[in-house]
């Protein structure tokens, strides 16, 4: 990701845990500040990633429901409260 660009990751017909390792993944790797769309249809995608980002320290900007999908607005804080690894 460059600039001011979000990655799409569309993680439609994976299955727990699979979209919240992925997400939690590319939030890892995307530049402080960065923020990632993830489109996902598992029930528990909308519970499991949120989680996700509240026990690795980063942001849910907003979770929409549509229909049997999911979309989440998901962003790396422009500075780590802590360090990763």
């Amino acid at each position: 990701m460059s600039g001011g660009e979000t990655e799409t990751l569309d993680l439609r017909g994976l299955k727990c845990p699979l979209p919240a390792l992925i997400a939690r993944r590319h939030l890892d790797r995307a530049r402080p500040g960065g923020s990632i769309v993830v489109l996902a249809d598992d029930p528990m995608a909308p519970i499991d990633i949120p989680h996700m980002c509240a026990n690795e320290g980063f942001e849910v900007i907003a979770v929409e429901r549509i229909g049997s999908q999911a979309r989440m607005t998901l962003r790396r804080p422009a500075v780590d409260p802590q360090p990763r690894g």
